[in-house]
Protein backbone atom coordinates (compact mmCIF):
# COMPACT_ATOMS: atom_id res chain seq x y z
CA UNK A 1 0.00 0.00 0.00
CA UNK A 2 0.92 3.83 -0.37
CA UNK A 3 3.08 4.98 2.46
CA UNK A 4 0.98 8.46 1.79
CA UNK A 5 -1.79 9.16 -0.45
CA UNK A 6 -3.40 11.98 -1.08
CA UNK A 7 -7.06 13.15 -0.62
CA UNK A 8 -7.66 14.43 -3.86
CA UNK A 9 -7.03 11.00 -5.79
CA UNK A 10 -9.40 9.03 -3.72
CA UNK A 11 -12.54 11.68 -4.57
CA UNK A 12 -10.74 11.31 -8.27
CA UNK A 13 -11.58 7.88 -7.84
CA UNK A 14 -15.00 8.16 -6.22
CA UNK A 15 -16.07 10.43 -9.43
CA UNK A 16 -14.93 7.86 -11.64
CA UNK A 17 -17.37 5.83 -10.48
CA UNK A 18 -20.47 8.50 -10.80
CA UNK A 19 -23.29 6.94 -12.81
CA UNK A 20 -22.77 3.33 -12.37
CA UNK A 21 -25.88 1.71 -11.76
CA UNK A 22 -26.89 0.36 -8.43
CA UNK A 23 -26.91 -3.13 -8.27
CA UNK A 24 -27.27 -4.84 -4.37
CA UNK A 25 -23.92 -6.77 -3.82
CA UNK A 26 -21.84 -5.86 -6.75
CA UNK A 27 -18.70 -3.68 -7.09
CA UNK A 28 -18.25 -3.25 -11.27
CA UNK A 29 -17.25 -0.20 -12.68
CA UNK A 30 -20.14 0.99 -14.58
CA UNK A 31 -21.68 -2.10 -14.48
CA UNK A 32 -23.37 -2.01 -11.36
CA UNK A 33 -22.47 -1.21 -7.29
CA UNK A 34 -24.13 -0.51 -4.09
CA UNK A 35 -22.81 1.86 -1.43
CA UNK A 36 -20.53 -0.64 -0.11
CA UNK A 37 -19.26 -1.56 -3.94
CA UNK A 38 -18.39 1.82 -4.16
CA UNK A 39 -15.86 1.73 -1.58
CA UNK A 40 -14.62 -2.06 -3.00
CA UNK A 41 -14.27 -0.75 -6.18
CA UNK A 42 -12.40 2.90 -5.20
CA UNK A 43 -10.01 0.66 -2.44
CA UNK A 44 -8.85 -1.94 -5.78
CA UNK A 45 -8.50 1.24 -7.82
CA UNK A 46 -5.94 2.84 -4.97
CA UNK A 47 -4.30 -0.34 -3.91
CA UNK A 48 -4.81 -3.14 -6.67
CA UNK A 49 -6.46 -5.56 -4.75
CA UNK A 50 -9.53 -5.70 -1.95
CA UNK A 51 -8.08 -6.59 1.48
CA UNK A 52 -11.13 -8.90 2.05
CA UNK A 53 -14.29 -9.93 0.44
CA UNK A 54 -17.52 -8.97 2.05
CA UNK A 55 -20.13 -11.49 3.46
CA UNK A 56 -23.01 -11.86 1.47
CA UNK A 57 -25.72 -9.44 3.37
CA UNK A 58 -28.74 -7.54 2.87
CA UNK A 59 -30.00 -4.21 1.56
CA UNK A 60 -32.43 -3.80 4.36
CA UNK A 61 -31.41 -0.62 6.59
CA UNK A 62 -34.41 -1.26 9.25
CA UNK A 63 -32.40 -4.92 9.86
CA UNK A 64 -33.35 -5.54 13.70
CA UNK A 65 -30.61 -7.48 15.59
CA UNK A 66 -27.89 -7.72 13.15
CA UNK A 67 -24.41 -8.16 13.58
CA UNK A 68 -21.95 -5.15 12.82
CA UNK A 69 -20.83 -6.62 10.08
CA UNK A 70 -19.89 -3.14 8.13
CA UNK A 71 -18.84 -1.29 10.86
CA UNK A 72 -16.31 -4.06 11.72
CA UNK A 73 -14.93 -4.75 8.37
CA UNK A 74 -14.07 -1.11 8.28
CA UNK A 75 -12.61 -1.03 11.61
CA UNK A 76 -10.38 -4.01 10.37
CA UNK A 77 -9.46 -2.13 7.01
CA UNK A 78 -9.76 1.44 7.83
CA UNK A 79 -8.31 3.96 10.20
CA UNK A 80 -11.27 5.28 12.37
CA UNK A 81 -11.18 8.83 12.99
CA UNK A 82 -13.58 11.50 15.18
CA UNK A 83 -16.27 12.84 12.39
CA UNK A 84 -14.78 16.35 13.28
CA UNK A 85 -10.93 15.15 11.51
CA UNK A 86 -13.18 13.80 8.51
CA UNK A 87 -12.14 15.40 5.05
CA UNK A 88 -12.33 14.88 1.37
CA UNK A 89 -11.66 11.07 0.64
CA UNK A 90 -13.10 9.58 4.27
CA UNK A 91 -15.37 7.51 4.56
CA UNK A 92 -18.85 7.85 6.46
CA UNK A 93 -20.91 4.74 8.22
CA UNK A 94 -24.34 5.34 8.63
CA UNK A 95 -27.30 4.02 10.09
CA UNK A 96 -31.08 4.43 9.60
CA UNK A 97 -31.66 4.93 13.44
CA UNK A 98 -29.67 4.43 17.10
CA UNK A 99 -30.11 0.82 17.78
CA UNK A 100 -29.35 -0.83 14.31
CA UNK A 101 -26.77 -1.33 12.43
CA UNK A 102 -24.60 0.68 10.20
CA UNK A 103 -26.10 -0.41 6.55
CA UNK A 104 -24.84 2.58 4.38
CA UNK A 105 -21.74 4.33 3.69
CA UNK A 106 -20.41 6.98 1.63
CA UNK A 107 -17.29 8.96 0.44
CA UNK A 108 -16.83 12.57 1.00
CA UNK A 109 -15.87 14.58 -2.28
CA UNK A 110 -16.28 17.77 -0.10
CA UNK A 111 -16.95 19.88 3.03
CA UNK A 112 -21.22 18.44 2.92
CA UNK A 113 -20.61 16.76 -0.10
CA UNK A 114 -20.27 12.74 -0.69
CA UNK A 115 -20.68 10.52 -3.24
CA UNK A 116 -22.67 7.45 -2.76
CA UNK A 117 -24.83 4.45 -4.49
CA UNK A 118 -28.35 4.79 -3.43
CA UNK A 119 -31.31 1.62 -4.19
CA UNK A 120 -33.00 2.39 -7.30
CA UNK A 121 -30.28 5.09 -8.00
CA UNK A 122 -26.41 5.66 -10.00
CA UNK A 123 -23.94 6.31 -7.72
CA UNK A 124 -23.93 9.92 -7.28
CA UNK A 125 -22.47 13.32 -5.68
CA UNK A 126 -25.17 14.90 -3.47
CA UNK A 127 -24.79 17.41 -0.72
CA UNK A 128 -25.14 16.60 3.14
CA UNK A 129 -28.28 17.32 4.22
CA UNK A 130 -28.50 17.24 8.08
CA UNK A 131 -30.97 14.16 7.44
CA UNK A 132 -27.79 12.12 6.29
CA UNK A 133 -25.20 14.19 8.69
CA UNK A 134 -27.75 12.95 11.88
CA UNK A 135 -27.39 8.88 10.96
CA UNK A 136 -23.55 9.30 10.59
CA UNK A 137 -22.15 6.31 12.79
CA UNK A 138 -18.51 5.87 12.03
CA UNK A 139 -15.74 7.98 10.18
CA UNK A 140 -12.94 6.40 8.63
CA UNK A 141 -9.82 7.13 6.19
CA UNK A 142 -8.06 5.06 3.83
CA UNK A 143 -4.96 3.62 4.91
CA UNK A 144 -2.21 6.55 4.17
CA UNK A 145 -4.57 9.39 3.78
CA UNK A 146 -3.21 12.59 4.04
Amino acid sequence: MEASLRRDLIVAAARRWIDTPYVHGQSAWMAGCDCLGLVRGVWRDLYGSEPELPPVYTADWAEIGGREDLLSAARRNLAEIPLAEAAAGSVLLFRWRPGLPAKHCGILSAPGRMIHAYDRRRVHEIALPAGWRRRIAAAFDFPGAN
